[in-house]
């Protein structure tokens, strides 16, 4: 199960941002908050690609990304080699992201899904195991190094 867990997003995932942090703590998850940590415009590579950086080098071992489409924040942190980064909207896209894909980045579209999907989301996101097997060989293929 992941434990260390990491938050960012922008301005308009602020709100889902800090109720999801509450909620991980509130379930004996540790969490590193990157921000922001208010409703003023900012823009999400500012927090995302930190976040990133943290989960490539072994300091947490997955991240939470929220903004309002979802899509930036899932832009940027792929952008990193380590990350298999998916943007979920549906609790069964969360759950085949981590069986399938091994995600280790998931993507919430704020404006799009209210706050208790989200949240249900976010719990099975953490929960599910990757299944390995043969997708195991298509994940070693993704990353171009």
């Amino acid at each position: 199960m992941m434990k260390k867990v990491g938050i960012g997003g922008d301005h308009a995932g602020v709100e889902y941002k800090d109720k999801v942090v509450s909620f991980l703590k509130d379930n004996g998850y540790e969490v590193k908050d990157f921000g922001p940590n208010s409703t003023d415009s900012v823009d999400y590579p500012d927090y995302i690609h930190p976040m990133a950086t943290a989960i490539e080098n072994g300091e947490l071992d997955c991240g939470i990304a929220i903004c309002g489409s979802g899509n930036g924040v899932c832009m940027t942190a792929n952008k990193h080699q380590g990350i298999r980064a998916a943007l979920v909207w549906q609790n069964d896209l969360a759950a085949l992201s981590r069986q399938h894909n091994n995600a280790n980045v998931v993507c919430i579209p704020a404006r799009f899904v209210d706050y208790d999907l989200a949240q249900e989301m976010v719990s099975t996101f953490l929960t599910t195991d990757f299944e390995g097997g043969r997708h195991e060989r298509r994940v070693d293929k993704i990353s171009c190094q």
